[in-house]
């Protein structure tokens, strides 16, 4: 799907060549069939919205959005497993799948950055493509609605990825859930997941330091909630086939 590719490349941190070739996307998207009309002139606008930015402040806007806090997270699991052990035979699982279509990732990247994923799916046949996309449509609709009430103009990319998707999901279905979530980028709740982290560390091992464990547990319960996703095993079952 050329639509598809595109979209990777909009959803991966701004850089120079984008804004260099973005003439080229548009190219592209004007040959892409197997989206409406309403949906190519969405890919198009976010295009000319974002390129029309300083690169410096499309890359400060894109680390603002998606680096701080979890709730819009791009690592997919992130919203499936957070960070229990299920996590990582999922990764390698992923990773595996990824081989066996000719992608090699460097040490650095993660398998489950929905800009790979989302490469990784433009090589399937579309059946294949379609379902992928659905496995993870829950996870779509969930960061759209996000990213809608933030105000971001990226919602619009997980709209289109919806509609490829052919879900029936839009993220409008999560916008009163959405909007009762506590925020969990701000000072407070950034230093009580850090602390909570640390607080992990220093215990384990021990029995002394268990009470100071559920106190801080108790004061991240009240910061913010973790930003989960029940979706059940549907990124990983599509992930083994």
């Amino acid at each position: 799907m050329i639509s598809l590719k595109v979209i990777s490349h909009l959803l991966d941190y701004p850089t120079q060549e984008l804004w260099d070739n973005r003439s080229e996307l548009i190219d592209a998207l004007q040959e892409a069939d197997e989206l409406p009309v309403t949906q190519v002139a969405k890919l198009m606008a976010f295009i000319h919205a974002l390129t029309q930015q300083e690169l410096l402040d499309a890359q400060a806007n894109y680390s603002e959005l998606f680096d701080r806090g979890r709730a819009r997270s791009l690592l997919l699991f992130e919203h499936v497993h957070g960070e229990s052990r299920d996590r990582g035979q999922a990764m390698v699982d992923l990773l595996n799948q990824y081989q066996q279509a000719g992608i090699t990732l460097s040490s650095r990247e993660l398998p489950d950055y929905l800009p790979t994923y989302l490469e990784y799916l433009t090589l399937l046949p579309i059946t294949e493509c379609i379902e992928g996309l659905n496995n993870i449509a829950p996870i779509l609709a969930l960061l759209g609605e996000r990213l809608k009430q933030r105000g971001s103009d990226y919602h619009a990319l997980f709209d289109v990825l919806l509609c490829l998707s052919q879900s029936g999901l839009e993220a409008s279905q999560l916008t009163a859930q959405v909007e009762k979530e506590p925020l969990d980028d701000t000072p407070a709740a950034l230093d009580a997941v850090w602390e909570e982290e640390q607080v992990t560390f220093l215990g384990e091992g021990t029995q002394c330091g268990s009470g100071k464990i559920s106190q801080h547990q108790r004061r991240f319960a009240q910061e913010t909630t973790v930003q989960y996703l029940n979706v059940g095993n549907s990124l990983d079952t599509g992930a083994q086939k």
